[in-house]
C-alpha cells in the first residue's frame, strides 16, 4: 500500500511541454575567453535594468554563466557597466480634492509677498523733502 506522500512525489511519466534548448551567444559568436572590457557583450547579457538574466533566458551553460557573471561584476567596479539604470515613468497628477487646504508643499510662492519699488532710472522712489520749499 503506497502513501498520498510517495505517490506526489514519484516522478510522471509525461512532459507535456517539450521546448527547445536555447544555443548561448558565446557559442554562436565563438568567444573562448569573456573579457570584462567587452561592454558591448556583456550588455546582451545584463536587463534593461541591468540585472543579469538567467541561465534559462541566455542559454548558457553553467561555467559560461559564472564566467559571464563575474566579467559583469569586474566591469561595475571599473565603471564600464551601470549597477543599475533608473527607468522613469511619468504619473499623472492627483485631481484637486473639494476642500483643499493651504498651498501644496511644491508650489511656488505667491507673487504679491515681497516688492521692491524701484525707480525705472535705477534710483529709489524715497522723495528728499528738505531741499524744496513750498
Amino acid at each position: 500500500m503506497t502513501s498520498k506522500k510517495n505517490k506526489a512525489r514519484a516522478p510522471k511519466e509525461t512532459n507535456p511541454k517539450k521546448f527547445k534548448k536555447k544555443t548561448s551567444v558565446l557559442v554562436t559568436d565563438k568567444i573562448d575567453y569573456v573579457d570584462y572590457k567587452d561592454v558591448n557583450l556583456l550588455t546582451r547579457f545584463v536587463s534593461d535594468r541591468s540585472k543579469i538574466r538567467n541561465r534559462r533566458v541566455t542559454g548558457n551553460t553553467v561555467q559560461q554563466q559564472r564566467d559571464i557573471a563575474n566579467a559583469i561584476k569586474n566591469s561595475r567596479e571599473m565603471a564600464l557597466l551601470a549597477y543599475t539604470k533608473r527607468v522613469s515613468t511619468t504619473r499623472p497628477g492627483r485631481p484637486p480634492r473639494d476642500g483643499e487646504r493651504g498651498p501644496r508643499r511644491d508650489a511656488a510662492p505667491a507673487a504679491d509677498a515681497v516688492t521692491d519699488e524701484v525707480d525705472t532710472d535705477g534710483i529709489d522712489a524715497v522723495t528728499d523733502t528738505e531741499g524744496t520749499e513750498a
